[in-house]
């Protein structure tokens, strides 16, 4: 499969590409303040939110301060399925972390903006999470990550018929990705079907809202994680350039072990950690370094994301 890049997809406003209009504001003052070393991301969310009539509360869970979005009660039906949607605010120790993870923070920061001043019945759950890093960062498993404490949570309050979105590293390229993931064997036939019709209606809003331009690959785990963990199905979106797409695609079908490398940190003995490594994303290579800066973003990401978003919102699924 060759991915094509789709300008149709962007709006035209006042004759002019959505994605110009929106340049300053995402590499912006605020932006990069967010992405300033010195920022407490929290407090940052909080503020940002309130300037703009949304009201946020922090839940301390596990020694992980999330950030819940308080929308009026009207804006929800009891016919419909909430929609639980995830992004992470902590970043990687040392890095500005301006995609991984301020791209889909800033998305949804100003999405709930536009939700609040709509006044629509969107059933949108909205969690700024914090803890995402820790497994990775200090080499511990999933149950540490903050995410799944918060599952827990879910699972003791039996919240668990809700369609899980997490957007992750959303601000380079213009392909939507769908995280493959492997569920284990034993699972029920009800979690499989679960998350099998959630796989299916998220391929067709990405589809719808990416003018066809959307895969399934494998990439690491994000706050997805924590809710499989705990028997909540949740699917994780993350965005890559066309054309690292096509070479990420070539080298998994040429080099079968890659996927297991991505998604498991499994090295077979036969193959290097550096060879492995080379057919990673550039994307992804930049992620917890210090050249995960505003300069490597590409604009145009976040007129997909305000399309993904906006479609997500008009979306209602029955709930059961």
């Amino acid at each position: 499969m060759h991915v094509q890049y789709n300008s149709n997809i962007f709006p035209v406003v006042n004759g002019e590409k959505l994605f110009y209009n929106l340049l300053m504001f995402y590499i912006g003052e605020e932006y990069q303040s967010f992405c300033n070393k010195n920022c407490n991301r929290r407090d940052f969310i909080v503020s940002y939110l309130e300037k703009r009539g949304v009201k946020s509360v922090i839940l301390p869970i596990d020694g992980h301060e999330h950030i819940y979005v308080v929308f009026p009660k009207s804006h929800y039906s009891p016919m419909f399925r909430i929609k639980t949607v995830i992004a992470h605010y902590d970043r990687f120790e040392g890095s500005p972390g301006a995609n991984d993870n301020s791209s889909a923070v800033f998305a949804l920061m100003e999405w709930a903006s536009k939700l609040m001043s709509s006044g629509m019945q969107h059933n949108v759950r909205l969690i700024f999470t914090d803890g995402e890093e820790i497994s990775e960062s200090q080499n511990r498993g999933v149950a540490e990550q903050g995410a799944f404490a918060l599952a827990a949570l879910f699972k003791r309050l039996k919240i668990t018929d809700d369609d899980v979105y997490v957007f992750d590293s959303v601000g380079r390229g213009t392909v939507p990705v769908i995280g493959k993931t492997e569920l284990p064997k034993n699972v029920s036939s009800t979690f499989r079907n679960k998350f099998i019709d959630l796989k299916n209606r998220t391929a067709n809003l990405l589809r719808v809202s990416s003018g066809g331009s959307f895969v399934t690959l494998p990439i690491s785990y994000s706050d997805n994680a924590g809710f499989l963990a705990c028997g909540i199905p949740a699917i994780a979106v993350t965005m890559l350039p066309s054309e690292e797409v096509n070479k990420f695609m070539f080298d998994l079908v040429r080099v079968p072990v890659l996927e297991n490398y991505v998604m498991n940190k499994k090295i077979p003995e036969y193959i290097d950690k550096i060879t492995l490594e080379e057919m990673i994303p550039q994307t992804w290579k930049l992620f917890h370094t210090p050249a995960d800066s505003v300069d490597s973003l590409t604009t145009e990401s976040f007129a997909v994301m305000e399309r993904i978003l906006f479609n997500l919102a008009k979306e209602h699924s029955y709930s059961n």
